[in-house]
């Protein structure tokens, strides 16, 4: 990384470096960017932010799963839901949820997945539709049997207990497909991100924070002129 330090223009450039290397993608160095993105925070530091995980991680007295969890998501110093504003940016950019301690279900699995990592436990994205949770892998297959859901309070739970906040959110005629407990790949847990400020950004009319997300929607590949036409067809209304 040869500089730590930039605003929307910078953040993008790089966010673009990483995706093109493909592989596992970076959730912590990627979610910072989109942060550093949408901010244009020329003081943007990410490498102190990375740190800012280094010292949660540094401070979690039981490197299990489930003391991770607890550590996390509950006591005095907790990582909690913010159902009151479940709709605000603020909820979807890894800096402020770290800043506020508050988060919505995809960002709180990113502060759980990279504490967890830098202690040496491997976790998952699961997304799971309408509901962002993290798994435990397994040595065979692509489903975990053990999952976190950081969104309610940090419980171990196991697939049943996925369905039953499946059919909470969507209904009981909703058909549950365990498949939609998967391992998710990174870089499918960084587009929802996206897609989540994209449709925030749209409903707010904010044009800066919206250019920002569909540039770095077009680093992707195959999307670089799909995200050109869509952000001019997401502006005519707004104009």
């Amino acid at each position: 990384m040869e500089s730590s330090q930039g605003g929307s223009q910078w953040a993008i450039g790089r966010f673009r470096e990483m995706v093109s290397q493909g592989g596992a993608l970076a959730l912590d160095e990627m979610s910072f960017l989109i942060t550093a993105a949408i901010l244009n925070d020329e003081n943007f530091d990410l490498i102190g932010q990375m740190a800012r995980l280094d010292e949660i991680a540094a401070s979690v007295p039981s490197p299990t799963v489930a003391g991770i969890a607890t550590y996390l998501f509950s006591g005095p110093d907790a990582f909690v839901a913010n159902r009151a504003e479940y709709y605000d940016p603020d909820n979807s950019l890894l800096s402020r949820v770290i800043d506020r301690h508050a988060g919505i279900p995809i960002t709180l699995s990113i502060v759980l997945i990279e504490v967890a990592r830098r202690l040496g436990v491997p976790l998952v994205g699961v997304a799971m539709p309408g509901h962002f949770l993290v798994g435990v892998p397994e040595v065979q297959g692509n489903i975990p049997q053990t999952f976190v859901d950081p969104f309610g309070g940090g419980a171990v739970i196991d697939e049943q207990g996925c369905e039953r906040i499946f059919h909470a959110l969507t209904g009981s005629q909703q058909t549950f497909d365990r498949l939609f407990l998967s391992a998710t790949h990174p870089m499918a847990v960084i587009e929802r991100m996206l897609n989540n400020l994209k449709a925030i950004y749209v409903y707010q009319r904010d044009i800066a924070a919206l250019r920002s997300v569909m540039c770095l929607r077009s680093c992707f590949p195959g999307l670089g002129a799909a995200e050109a036409d869509e952000f001019r067809r997401l502006m005519a209304p707004l104009n």
